[in-house]
């Protein structure tokens, strides 16, 4: 039997490289369709996306047939060619290098729902570095503060 019905529940938190402010609302929305089009033809489904200017989290609903390093590279790829040809941005747009992925239990979607929906007013309180690290940290996963967040070179 296949394993088409399987999913599993994953936050993915990404950021533009040096964390720079470049995400507009004027596009944002556009990002996100495209984002989604892309999750969705790669069988997975699409739960929550919201962009801040400088960062990305999405929820999804992802089924066994795909690598998570496999799909947030081909978002990431996918996306800033994306971007790049529309021209929304005067320079080069790409990707910080890597990515958050956490995993939730069916019980807590909705509340991880509402925190991607509400990404405005949570962050009026709180950075996206402190937000980071915070989510690291609940969810016991072990990092060096250089090899989570790049410099400007």
């Amino acid at each position: 039997m296949p394993n088409n019905y399987s999913q599993v529940h994953l936050q993915l938190v990404f950021a533009v490289k040096y964390r720079e402010a470049v995400i507009h609302k004027s596009w944002k929305e556009n990002l996100h369709k495209f984002i989604t089009r892309n999750i969705e033809s790669n069988k997975h489904k699409l739960l929550q996306i919201n962009s801040m200017p400088d960062h990305v989290h999405i929820l999804i609903g992802m089924r066994p047939h795909q690598s998570i390093s496999n799909l947030v590279q081909d978002i990431k790829v996918e996306s800033s060619k994306w971007i790049k040809e529309q021209k929304f941005c005067l320079f080069p747009f790409s990707w910080q290098e890597g990515y958050g992925v956490f995993s939730y239990s069916k019980s807590h979607v909705n509340a991880v729902i509402r925190y991607i929906q509400n990404q405005e007013i949570h962050h009026e309180k709180i950075n996206f570095i402190d937000e980071y690290r915070k989510l690291l940290t609940v969810f016991e996963i072990k990092w060096e503060e250089p090899y989570i967040f790049k410099p400007l070179e």
